[in-house]
């Protein structure tokens, strides 16, 4: 029997030795980052990894995003879904569509698996204090499609290994790569994996911090801070050296502390996918590309039992959004680089290896088109 190897990955640590691109003066966008240039820079949000590796054949995982510390399900935060292009299963969309919150932590995982992740997290919040009687819940749970280097169809994420993943979510820094929900996934024909990326907006916007962390799996023509690096590097859809259609998928999540209800959160969500349009994605006909967008304000947050008819709540002025929408849009970019920067090459199903981003290559392009001063 082979022996199961199971790579916990907890947040307190980088999957890999390689700087992040921003350390090496690749700096994509004009706001600034928050103090970890990570999802966790908005304060309460925690990120779990549970990676599985197996052999020769099993490369997948759960990456799970717990929107704050306390009960969700009691107290839950406005959101909204975007979807970009829906050749995807997301489970929870319409409840969140319909009411405009989420009540439970978003996990990410491998296409096949969702239905695991929903038992776990329907386990988890009946769980919770204060829960015991609760008979329904909205478990959010999205997918990508890791089954050219994963033995898919053995289903082997299980209800205990999100469990694992959400009792180990932590705030802090976060592993990027070929951890988690990114462990079998593939990007631009490189090897993708998870990425964050976070931006803080200065005083006079109103302070508040977006963060964003994406599961990449998902095909185009390669930009980096706006450097053809695919086609530079011949490898690209259509091109002849890359016979991929492109198709994969790509989960983003977003977070802020900024007092968003669903609508807004929506319209920022949309100025994510063009986070994702910036790095070369074309949301191919077989990529299931979503945006899920939340408020962890506590103004903002939505009591399951009010105990009254109407309630008050602090939003933001519409013409407030600017900020907001720019800082998405940089975030999402910027951590779709950082997912290919992190990830290693991976040998998986089938013996097939999906090589890393030549990092050294890039920056020599980078440095020719004087994208790094």
């Amino acid at each position: 029997m082979k022996r199961l190897v199971f790579f916990l990955v907890l947040i307190a640590f980088t999957s890999h030795a390689q700087k992040r691109p921003r350390d090496l003066g690749i700096k994509i966008g004009v706001l600034p980052t928050g103090k970890l240039n990570a999802i966790t820079d908005v304060a309460g949000v925690k990120v779990g990894h549970r990676t599985l590796v197996e052999g020769a054949n099993i490369r997948t995982g759960i990456t799970v995003i717990v929107p704050h510390d306390g009960n969700l399900f009691q107290y839950k935060v406005p959101a909204a879904v975007f979807t970009g292009n829906g050749f995807g299963k997301l489970a929870g969309t319409t409840q969140i569509i319909e009411l405009g919150n989420i009540e439970s932590p978003v996990v990410l995982t491998s296409t096949l698996s969702v239905a695991a992740g929903m038992e776990a997290v329907i386990e988890y919040t009946l769980g919770q204090k204060g829960n015991e009687s609760v008979q329904s819940v909205n478990a959010v749970v999205g997918e990508t499609n890791d089954g050219y280097l994963n033995d898919i169809r053995g289903r082997h994420v299980t209800k205990q290994h999100v469990l694992d993943a959400l009792a180990q979510a932590q705030s802090g820094v976060v592993a990027e790569g070929n951890v988690g929900a990114g462990t079998g996934t593939i990007c631009f024909g490189f090897k993708g994996g998870i990425g964050t990326a976070s931006r803080k907006l200065p005083q006079k916007a109103g302070g508040y911090t977006v963060g964003v962390l994406v599961q990449t799996n998902f095909g185009g023509v390669l930009q980096v801070d706006g450097v053809p690096v695919g086609e530079a590097l011949k490898k690209f859809f259509m091109s002849d050296q890359l016979q991929d259609p492109a198709d994969g998928s790509c989960m983003i999540v977003v977070a802020t502390d900024a007092p968003l209800d669903a609508r807004n959160l929506e319209r920022l969500a949309k100025r994510a996918f063009m986070g994702l349009a910036k790095t070369g994605g074309i949301a191919s006909n077989g990529s299931g590309d979503y945006i899920i967008a939340f408020s962890t304000n506590e103004a903002v947050r939505v009591k399951h039992q009010p105990g009254r008819l109407a309630y008050t709540t602090t939003q933001l002025h519409n013409d407030s959004m600017s900020p907001l929408f720019m800082a998405a849009i940089e975030a999402t970019e910027e951590a779709i680089i950082n997912s290919l920067w992190a990830a290693e090459t991976m040998t998986g199903k089938e013996g097939r290896t999906i090589q890393a981003l030549p990092r050294e290559e890039v920056i020599k392009l980078l440095k020719q088109h004087n994208a790094i001063k």
